[in-house]
């Protein structure tokens, strides 16, 4: 299976997606990283999603957007979990300085608003989810970029039923 979507009626379903990718990271056999690149209209659940999958991985306090500090990193044992925020990002350059390649590790998670602001510097997606409106509510798809993705969406429509 190379993509998933849902029809997401309200928060907590985008915080269901983000928790069975975090049940889907957890409960693998060899821990191996995930790049994912957020795309949708301000306001459409790129954070909100991000919220469910810190929280999922263990993390019980605030889960902010990175906005104004383009990267919010969590440790969560064995995991470091990084929520980037590339809008106010001027030139891509910035990335080199702040370390990017080194937020690319087997132990890493990373999910990535704005992905195009960093391109050429950001290591490849493994998945790529699109939130777009559709009236009150949203549609989320997840498209598998590499055989990691295509697991990771492979396991998780295992799991979640919305």
């Amino acid at each position: 299976m190379k993509q998933l979507e849902y029809f997401l009626a309200d928060e907590a379903a985008t915080i269901a997606i983000g928790s069975g990718l975090a049940e889907v990271l957890k409960s693998a056999t060899v821990q191996q990283a995930l790049v994912v690149y957020l795309n949708g209209d301000l306001g459409a659940g790129k954070t909100t999603l991000t919220r469910g999958f810190v929280r999922g991985m263990g993390h019980k306090g605030n889960v902010k957007s990175p906005t104004y500090t383009l990267v919010e990193p969590y440790e969560l044992g064995e995991w470091r979990v990084f929520h980037f925020d590339l809008y106010r990002l001027s030139d891509a350059e910035e990335l080199e300085y702040m370390g990017i390649r080194d937020y690319f590790n087997n132990d890493c998670c990373c999910f990535i608003e704005w992905p195009e602001k960093g391109t050429g510097l950001l290591a490849k997606a493994d998945l790529i989810i699109n939130i777009a409106y559709q009236d009150e509510q949203r549609v989320i798809k997840l498209e598998a970029e590499t055989v990691h993705g295509e697991q990771v969406i492979n396991a998780l429509a295992q799991i979640i039923k919305l």
